[in-house]
C-alpha cells in the first residue's frame, strides 16, 4: 500500500512538473511570437517610410518634367525680357529679310533651266523651220536665257553684230532682274546686329540708372540690366547669321545663272553664224 501511494505521489510530481514545463515553454513562445510579430510590423513601417520618399521623389520628378517650359515659352520669355521695343525692331528685320530671301530663291529657281538642252533644240529648230520656229521655241521656254535668245532672233535680219549687241543689252537687263531686292537683304543683315547693339547700349544706360537710384551696386540690379542689354545683341546676331546664309545662297544661284547665260550665248552665236552662212550660199 505504501509502495502504491509512493508511486502515485511520484507520478503526480512528474505529471505536475511536465505540465509546468509545457506551460513555461508556451509562455516563452508567446513573447517570442509577439516579438517576431512586432519586429515584422516595425520592418513594414520602416519599409513604408523608405518607400514614401522614393514615391515623393518620383512624383516631384514627374511634376518637374511636366512643368518644364517648352522652346516657344522660353523664346517668348526671352523676347519679353529683352524689351519689346528693340526686340520688335530686330524681329521686323528678320521677317523682312526672310521674306525677300524666299522671294529671290523662288524666282531664281524658276529662272534656272537646262541651257545645253535649249541650245541643242534651238539648233534643230533653225535647221528645220528657220527663224520663226526658233522664236516659237524660245517663247515657250521659261528662263532668262530663252528671253535673251528671243531678243537676238528678233534682230537676225539686221545682221549678227546687231544680234550680239541686242543680246548683251538684254543680258544686262536680266542681270538686274536677277539681283533685284538683294540690296534690301544686305540692309537687313546690317540693321539686325546694329539694332541689337543699340538695344545693348540702352540697356546698359538703364542698368546704371537703376544702380544710381538704388545707391548701391547690387548684383541683382547689375545682372538684370546686363541680361536685358545682351538679349538684344543675341537676337540681332542671330538675325544677321540667318540672313547671311540665305544671301550667300542667292548670290551663288545668280552666279550660276549668269555663267550659263554667257556660255549658252557663245554657243548660240556660233549656231546663228553657221545658219547665216548656210542661207547665204
Amino acid at each position: 500500500m505504501k509502495k502504491l501511494i509512493a508511486l502515485l505521489t511520484i507520478a503526480g510530481f512528474l505529471t505536475f512538473g511536465i505540465s509546468n514545463s509545457v506551460l513555461a515553454q508556451q509562455d516563452e513562445n508567446v513573447p517570442q511570437t509577439e516579438q517576431v510579430a512586432t519586429e515584422e510590423v516595425a520592418a513594414e513601417e520602416v519599409a513604408a517610410e523608405e518607400a514614401a520618399p522614393v514615391e515623393e521623389v518620383v512624383t516631384t520628378t514627374m511634376t518637374e518634367t511636366e512643368e518644364a517650359p517648352t522652346f516657344h515659352e522660353v523664346l517668348k520669355k526671352q523676347y519679353i525680357d529683352g524689351g519689346w521695343g528693340f526686340m520688335t525692331l530686330v524681329l521686323v528685320c528678320l521677317v523682312l529679310g526672310l521674306a525677300l530671301s524666299i522671294e529671290r530663291i523662288i524666282y531664281l529657281t524658276l529662272s534656272t533651266s537646262n541651257t545645253k538642252k535649249l541650245v541643242a533644240e534651238l539648233e534643230v529648230a533653225l535647221n528645220q523651220g528657220g527663224i520663226e520656229k526658233a522664236k516659237e521655241l524660245c517663247r515657250n521656254t521659261r528662263g532668262p536665257v530663252a528671253s535673251i535668245f528671243y531678243q537676238g532672233l528678233m534682230r537676225f535680219n539686221d545682221g549678227l553684230d546687231e544680234v550680239e549687241k541686242s543680246m548683251i543689252s538684254y543680258g544686262s537687263v536680266m542681270n538686274g532682274n536677277l539681283s533685284s531686292g538683294t540690296s534690301w537683304i544686305t540692309l537687313c543683315i546690317a540693321l539686325g546686329p546694329n539694332l541689337g547693339f543699340f538695344g545693348t547700349v540702352i540697356g546698359m544706360v538703364q542698368a546704371f540708372d537703376a544702380i544710381a537710384a538704388a545707391g548701391d551696386i547690387s548684383p541683382t540690379i547689375v545682372a538684370s540690366g546686363m541680361k536685358v542689354a545682351l538679349l538684344t545683341t543675341v537676337f540681332g546676331l542671330i538675325t544677321a547669321m540667318v540672313l547671311q546664309v540665305a544671301y550667300n545662297f542667292i548670290l551663288n544661284k545668280i552666279e550660276s545663272i549668269l555663267n550659263d547665260m554667257e556660255e549658252s550665248t557663245i554657243s548660240f552665236m556660233d549656231i546663228l553664224n553657221e545658219y547665216s552662212n548656210k542661207i547665204n550660199k
